[in-house]
């Protein structure tokens, strides 16, 4: 007998990761921004400026870039995305002002970021039925967390040997090649694949993206993705700075890379883990941890119970995983409660609140440090978004699906 034929999913699954895995260069700007030279006398808040500006542009994309592909393909979206990467990249290497780093690394990057990142989760999901959505949304997405492993400490390499400048133009030139070689591998099936055992309740019938702003549940989840998001951005944004504040620490990509390696852990797992327990009750687990962790993180000094390097990489590896959860939970319950026919623009309008979250909470954070002299700001802020997104959980439920007639109109 021929062998059963391998699900060709599979394929446009490790493309995205690969794509994801690059497009993580994003959180390679903890340890860039700290390297900035001081004869560039930027502030502060200059430093987490072209970040902020990347999360906002980043989820505003997503959201005409979730409907482009859902029309013209994720291939092209994807090869756009990259070339756009690259080339914002290549553009903030040219000079060493807050402005033209906004504009390279917060438009450009975020810009191209956003409509690679909306074409690559889309392209995959609709390969496998509803009982796997956690597990692929949580390996394509995971890998974008993963990206700061490799990335922390050759940007670090990088800048040592060559400086800021150059380490941005050759980082801007490994994406565009990397994404725009792996987009042409991103070919969704021409209808998306149910399982025998699904029933109508939970595939079949979508939501258009008009219909979903309709339903107050959208507003629920994007508080509460606003809140879970921003309280991770924030630190994420400033941790390399945290701990040379607070602990005297210098190796602050170390800990970037820990928390990659949690931050991209913590997505794969939280789709295996909500798969079997379900989404509320593993955002509920994961908002609440988060908020535990962030508090030991503020209580790290020289000497110290959590001052040591051990016990920071092993904080910053929990931290990064509980805030990686969202990227996973969020699409997942987006598919759960709209369906996948408009998945690109429907999670796009959603994902907005990660840009809105993340371009407030961590400009903020930068400028009540420059007021301040300490990040107590972040911290209060961070556990308490996440207290409220804990709580904020009890009130997910999937909204009345439309009627059918509403789709074909």
């Amino acid at each position: 007998m021929n062998a059963a034929p391998r699900n060709p999913g599979w394929r446009v699954v490790f493309a995205g990761a690969g794509i994801n895995l690059v497009l993580g260069v994003l959180y390679s700007w903890s340890v860039l921004s700290k390297r900035i030279p001081a004869d560039w006398h930027w502030t502060e808040a200059d430093r987490s400026m072209p970040y902020s500006i990347a999360c906002l542009v980043i989820a505003l994309a997503m959201v005409p870039a979730g409907k482009l592909q859902d029309v013209i393909g994720p291939r092209i979206m994807a090869t756009i995305g990259g070339l756009l990467t690259g080339a914002g990249m290549m553009w903030a290497s040219w000079g060493n002002t807050p402005h033209q780093y906004a504009v390279g690394f917060g438009g450009l990057v975020g810009l191209g970021v956003g409509c690679s990142y909306a074409s690559t989760t889309p392209a995959a999901i609709k390969w496998f039925p509803a009982r796997r959505t956690g597990l692929i949304a949580g390996i394509v997405v995971g890998a974008y967390g993963l990206a700061s492993v490799y990335i922390a400490p050759l940007a670090e390499a990088l800048i040592n040997r060559h400086g800021v400048p150059a380490t941005m133009f050759a980082l801007g030139t490994g994406v565009l090649v990397v994404v725009v070689v792996l987009s042409q591998f991103l070919n969704p099936p021409a209808r998306a694949i149910a399982s025998p055992t699904e029933t109508p309740e939970s595939h079949g019938i979508d939501f258009l993206p008009r219909e979903v702003v309709r339903t107050w549940q959208f507003y629920v989840l994007w508080f509460m993705y606003a809140c879970g998001s921003g309280a991770g951005l924030m630190i994420i944004s400033k941790l390399a700075k945290m701990v040379d504040v607070q602990a005297g620490l210098k190796p602050g990509f170390l800990l970037v890379a820990c928390l990659a390696v949690g931050n991209g852990s913590g997505r794969f797992c939280a789709g295996v883990v909500s798969d079997r327990i379900g989404r509320r009750a593993t955002l509920f687990s994961c908002f609440l941890l988060g908020a535990g962790l962030i508090f030991l993180l503020s209580q790290a000094r020289t000497g110290g119970a959590f001052g040591s390097l051990p016990v920071l990489m092993t904080l910053s590896a929990l931290i990064g995983a509980n805030y990686g959860a969202n990227l996973t939970l969020f699409p997942a319950l987006t598919k759960d409660f709209y369906g996948l026919r408009n998945f690109g623009m429907n999670y796009g309008l959603l994902f907005t609140a990660w840009g809105v979250s993340g371009f407030v909470f961590s400009l903020l954070a930068g400028r009540a440090f420059d007021a301040t002299g300490t990040f107590a700001f972040a911290y209060e802020s961070a556990i308490g978004l996440l207290l409220t997104a804990a709580a904020v959980t009890f009130f997910v439920k999937p909204p009345l699906r439309p009627v059918p007639s509403s789709i074909s109109s």
